[in-house]
């Protein structure tokens, strides 16, 4: 239930509020599935296991032959994004990729754009890593991820949330929401702590997530004997109820698609320290709501947390103007919208096809 997930468990009801119904094809009893018929999406199951399931393609055209519907919209990675456009491309329906990850990926898995009529990325990077592997650039549309800023107002009380993480009054919080995995860089606030901690001894981290590298990261911190600074505080379905206490989001990735937890700190009025890599340059307004430091570069990540923490008035000011950011730029209507204009692009162009054949 992370960016993509969310993703599309705010883009179906969005796009019912312009008339428009969905259906979540999603492998059955998972989270994304629960989580969706918990808001009343309507959700058919099927197997789905992975890049090699071959057998899933005629399972998916068989499923889209029976719902009957006007577009085949293809988010997930599991398979789906190699099987998805050749699925619907049999069941006679056009269809549409979303792409989240930074990463131009391997030639072999390039074909598979083929298949779609638009290949939508959720940012300008992704946008031109798919246009310099050789996708062509009519297939390609931009549209950001988008949050409802209202609901990343915190509504626990300050008290509730220092209590509930074991936490001072005088503490200054970092939270770092994020899977644990490579990409997302946690081992290099790691390395930073001992810097942070020289500027302010008060320094708390809180890292939100799970992943496979919970293990090694906390080794780390062992080995660095901040096992007293850093919690673990594992994935929390209830992460928007207390996000806006935090006085920081540092997210250290060195490759992001865009980044919907920065997009949510932002909106909950929290300003952002992270690496200048990838869509982070886009997600966060750099001197202005965040500070984006060069990739890899500890002691810069250190120095920025310490000015921040020495100097609240700027916090203020950044966490002020992040909420408006994130209200121009990546609300969730903008971001149903901009979906809802790629379909109607597609069926558009359906029509026009359809009107050729006939004449």
């Amino acid at each position: 239930m992370y960016g993509g997930a969310a993703q599309v468990l705010n883009l179906i009801p969005g796009l019912g509020r312009h008339a428009v119904r969905g259906t979540l094809i999603c492998t059955r009893d998972s989270a994304l599935a629960i989580a969706a018929r918990a808001r009343g999406i309507d959700v058919v199951p099927v197997p789905m296991a992975g890049d090699l399931d071959v057998g899933f393609v005629g399972r998916l055209r068989r499923l889209i032959r029976e719902l009957d519907p006007s577009l085949v919209h293809v988010h997930s990675r599991r398979g789906a994004d190699l099987f998805g456009g050749p699925a619907a491309l049999l069941a006679g329906k056009p269809a549409v990729l979303s792409r989240r990850v930074d990463s131009p990926g391997s030639r072999l898995g390039r074909p598979k754009y083929w298949f779609y009529r638009r290949i939508v990325a959720i940012s300008g990077c992704i946008h031109r890593q798919l246009r310099d592997s050789g996708v062509p650039e009519r297939k390609l549309r931009t549209v950001p991820s988008g949050v409802l800023p209202e609901a990343c107002a915190p509504n626990w009380s300050r008290q509730k949330f220092l209590s509930e993480f074991d936490l001072a009054d005088d503490d200054f919080v970092i939270a770092v929401t994020a899977q644990l995995i490579p990409r997302k860089g946690h081992r290099y606030l790691i390395e930073a702590l001992p810097g942070i901690r020289a500027a302010f001894a008060g320094t708390r981290v809180l890292f939100f997530g799970a992943g496979t590298e919970e293990q090694r990261l906390r080794d780390a911190v062992a080995r660095q004997g901040q096992s007293d600074v850093v919690c673990f505080a594992g994935y929390r379905t209830d992460l928007l109820d207390f996000l806006g206490h935090v006085q920081l989001v540092v997210h250290p990735a060195i490759r992001e698609g865009l980044g919907l937890s920065l997009l949510e700190a932002q909106a909950a009025g929290v300003p952002v320290v992270g690496f200048r890599s990838g869509g982070q340059t886009e997600a966060v307004d750099d001197g202005v709501t965040g500070t984006l430091v060069p990739p890899l570069d500890t002691g810069a990540l250190a120095d920025a947390i310490a000015h921040l923490i020495y100097h609240p008035r700027v916090r203020t000011r950044m966490g002020n103007a992040a909420r408006e950011w994130i209200r121009d730029r990546f609300s969730l209507e903008q971001m149903v919208a901009g979906n809802l204009s790629v379909y109607n692009e597609v069926l558009g162009q359906s029509e026009e096809s359809r009107s050729d054949r006939s004449r």
